[in-house]
């Protein structure tokens, strides 16, 4: 019976590798990104930021394991207006040159549920936006793609992590702009995130 559950899940990809990895997210391609997403009474801002790194070292066959760090560059986040751009990247909004990072350090994973390769989760991190960093919770969807690395990049063995999330922040939680200018920029901003780290076979 052991035997069995075991072929079952080297089958589903379950306990391979049977190690932990270091998957990086930093994408030439610049597919991996982040979209924020507020929505005041007068305006409804949408953007995105492409400028993904960071890495998340984990043993897919054990999730609660996964230690790392996703950084955006500041500089990166755009909207479809130029002038909102200038605006959102200045010292008054997430002033870029002094605070050029915005990242996400993982310290725990809880709670989480497997199904095949992919697994949903409570990530517990430490989110640092403006230079105020904050311990938040965020829900996350992890797909483990082994083998599947040159399906994105051809010509690279490897594997790939697939990320999802998606939580809310406050604005004002991280010295922007705090009670201001509410009815064109919402207090509540949503971030999506869309990720896929690489971990290249040697």
């Amino acid at each position: 019976m052991k035997t069995t559950h075991l072929l079952t899940a080297i089958a589903l990809g379950l306990v391979a590798p049977a190690f932990a990895a270091t998957f990086d997210f930093k994408d030439a391609k610049g597919v991996n990104n982040a979209q924020f997403h507020l929505d005041a009474p007068l305006e409804s801002i949408a953007g995105t930021a492409n400028g993904v790194a960071g890495t998340v070292t984990v043993d897919p066959a054990d999730l609660a394991s996964a230690k790392g760090k996703i950084v955006v560059a500041t500089a990166s986040t755009q909207t479809p207006n130029a002038m909102m751009n200038e605006h959102m990247h200045g010292e008054k909004w997430l002033d870029a040159k002094q605070f050029p990072e915005i990242s996400f350090e993982l310290k725990s994973v809880a709670n989480v549920k497997q199904d095949g390769t992919t697994a949903t989760a409570d990530a517990t991190g430490t989110f640092t936006l403006r230079g105020v960093s904050k311990e938040i919770t965020v829900p996350v969807k992890v797909t483990y793609l082994p083998g599947r690395l040159k399906d994105r990049q051809p010509g690279v063995e490897g594997d790939l992590l697939v990320i999802r999330a998606e939580f809310t922040i406050k604005r004002s939680d991280y010295g922007i702009m705090a009670g201001q200018a509410q009815d064109k920029v919402a207090e509540d901003v949503k971030i999506t995130l869309a990720l896929a780290g690489a971990a290249p076979k040697s």
